[in-house]
């Protein structure tokens, strides 16, 4: 009896973590990577945007997710290989350890002609639940990565595939992509502006503080719209801080 409830406790513990991530990705979901720059600055965190990364199409959707971490280094000719492919420790090895949801983070070392995944891994992805990729490199095959469905933020397409210039590594280890230091497990938002990282252990308190920002940034448009002049509104000054707080109702 014991027993059975520990395992019941930890079902349930794991399903309150489950939700309050749902929830937490929900909230990333509506809030502008240049919003959480700012937070991130504000804490001292100044590298957090991810050089290189842009949406694949227009219009793409804000896409948040937690960072599956994949490293390439520079090409060596006697692993970079079409063979390696059928090794355990290869992209597709790394895809197949995906868990649903994730967001794949490429360290590509910037490498632009030598195109990482195409269609077929792109595809895979898509039925492991993957929900977008992020890389500092390019990708391969662009109208079969486009039919896949995949949201993308790359650096752009090229025809050679990604042994011509990269050999693979490893994942879910830490990674450098676009100049910034990734995790595994730190959380990942990317939107029209590119892609940005924030560290795990910070998640809840800059999703809180994004909100208070948002939020803030909504009354002061209000306020630009009235005609209210720059200074002391945009940062706000203390007159303004307590005009925003009386219209809270705070």
């Amino acid at each position: 009896r014991t027993a059975t409830c520990g395992i019941d406790g930890h079902r349930h513990q794991q399903e309150a973590c489950s939700v309050s991530q749902t929830s937490t990705n929900e909230v990333f979901r509506k809030i502008a990577t240049a919003t959480i720059t700012t937070i991130l600055l504000k804490k001292g965190l100044r590298n957090v945007w991810l050089r290189g990364p842009m949406p694949m199409e227009d219009g793409m959707e804000r896409i948040v997710g937690r960072a599956f971490t994949l490293r390439f280094v520079s090409a060596r000719e006697d692993l970079a290989t079409p063979e390696s492919w059928s090794s355990p420790n290869s992209t597709r090895g790394a895809i197949e350890a995906m868990p649903d949801g994730c967001i794949a983070v490429v360290d590509a070392m910037s490498v632009d002609d030598a195109g990482i995944f195409g269609d077929i891994l792109c595809a895979r992805m898509v039925k492991k639940g993957v929900a977008a990729l992020v890389t500092d490199g390019v990708v391969s095959d662009l109208a079969g990565v486009r039919g896949t469905g995949l949201p993308v933020w790359c650096a752009g397409v090229a025809a050679p595939p990604s042994v011509a210039g990269l050999t693979f590594v490893g994942w879910q280890e830490p990674i450098a992509c676009g100049g910034v230091a990734v995790f595994p497990d730190d959380l990942i938002v990317a939107d029209d502006d590119g892609a940005v990282v924030i560290p795990a252990a910070l998640v809840d308190e800059v999703r809180d503080a994004c909100v208070e920002q948002e939020e803030l940034e909504a009354w002061i448009m209000t306020e630009v719209d009235r005609g209210v002049a720059l200074p002391g509104l945009y940062p706000p000054n203390a007159e303004t801080r307590e005009r925003y707080e009386k219209s809270r109702g705070r």
